[in-house]
């Protein structure tokens, strides 16, 4: 099912203590949850997950992990870095189950945008609102990302979830809570009104006090 593969291997010992034996070895502390078999403490290649990591694939696809020589499917479920360094703390893997639909954080590709009128106009701002969505499918129809062509946008186009051209099989769970979640994705305006807006914002209000104790100095 996944050409993404890392490789693990079972560790006995855990607590604090042993985590810290296997940072400084340079191995990355994890584990493994869900399906029919008990949590599976693990332990991977830092340097080798930390590579993986750099690519979006790492995030949203799923991996064949091989653990004692043995593959299964998993998805990563949580990451923990550490606050200032670049090392990986701890991973947490989810084990995937080919007749479950599953939910997953999918990246979005904009195409097209330097060549769509709004894209070639000084005027107009075009902004991503969102990166990434939520999907629900199978394991096997999950896409590593989905594509939107934006070589038709004009300015004051506004791309909604529900525009978005998915793969078969998958589905925007969150279209399913009504027409106020089918948020913008994209959006071409002038840039003049971003500057328009900010003018005519409100001011601040000022406290009676603050005012009060403006009119007493001037006297």
């Amino acid at each position: 099912m996944s050409e993404h593969i890392i490789k693990a291997t079972g560790r006995n010992v855990e607590g604090k203590g042993a985590s810290r034996r296997l940072r400084r070895a340079a191995s990355i502390p994890a584990i493994i949850y869900g399906g029919k078999n008990p949590p599976q403490a693990i332990q991977l290649d830092h340097e080798k997950i930390w590579l993986a990591s750099q690519h979006e694939w790492f995030y949203s696809s799923i991996l064949s992990l091989e653990l004692d020589g043995k593959a299964q499917d998993v998805l990563l479920r949580d990451m923990q870095r550490h606050p200032f360094k670049q090392i990986i703390m701890h991973l947490d893997f989810q084990r995937v189950d080919a007749n479950q639909a599953i939910r997953v954080a999918v990246p979005l590709h904009f195409l097209n945008e330097d060549k769509s009128p709004a894209g070639k106009a000084a005027d107009v701002v075009v902004t991503h609102e969102l990166n990434e969505v939520e999907v629900s499918c199978l394991p096997k129809d999950l896409p590593e990302f989905i594509e939107i062509d934006l070589s038709a946008l004009t300015v004051g186009d506004i791309v909604h979830l529900s525009e978005l051209k998915l793969p078969k099989g998958v589905e925007i769970p969150e279209l399913k809570l009504g027409k106020e979640h089918d948020v913008a994705v994209v959006i071409a305006k002038h840039g003049k009104e971003e500057v328009e807006e900010a003018t005519d914002a409100p001011e601040a209000d000022v406290p009676a006090a603050k005012v009060a104790k403006k009119d007493e100095d001037k006297k």
